[in-house]
């Protein structure tokens, strides 16, 4: 695993970030994270996160430019995406992004978000 690994949630769900936040915190993961995509979108910039983790709901309901904004971050930084959700066919979605179908188990998702950091390590 890289030597900082940062990892972004975008989820308006209190209870997925703090979960999240708490594991991998515990396991040296420094986190960022929003509750609207703009926001994510801001961090993502600012930051350069090695793996978003984002709520595909909170996506589709965000402007085009938040979306494309996405994308065009991701693509350039090679930033790992993994989606909550289902995500329609024919629905746009980050280059090797990933979903995870909901309802999902956080175990099942920690170690989907290590692996996306250990390859990018």
């Amino acid at each position: 695993m890289i030597p900082h690994p940062r990892v972004l949630i975008v989820d308006e769900q209190e209870e997925t970030r703090q979960v999240l936040r708490t594991v991998l915190e515990r396991r040296g993961v420094q986190i960022l994270e929003a509750s609207r995509a703009d926001r994510g979108l801001e961090l993502a910039r600012h930051h350069h996160p090695n793996v978003i983790v984002m709520d595909v709901e909170l996506q589709s309901a965000s402007t085009p430019d938040v979306s494309a904004g996405f994308a065009a971050e991701t693509s350039e930084h090679e930033t790992s995406v993994i989606l909550l959700g289902a995500v329609r066919q024919g629905s746009s979605r980050p280059a090797g992004g990933e979903v995870v179908s909901k309802p999902y188990h956080y175990g099942l998702l920690i170690r989907k978000i290590e692996e996306l950091l250990a390859k990018a390590g």
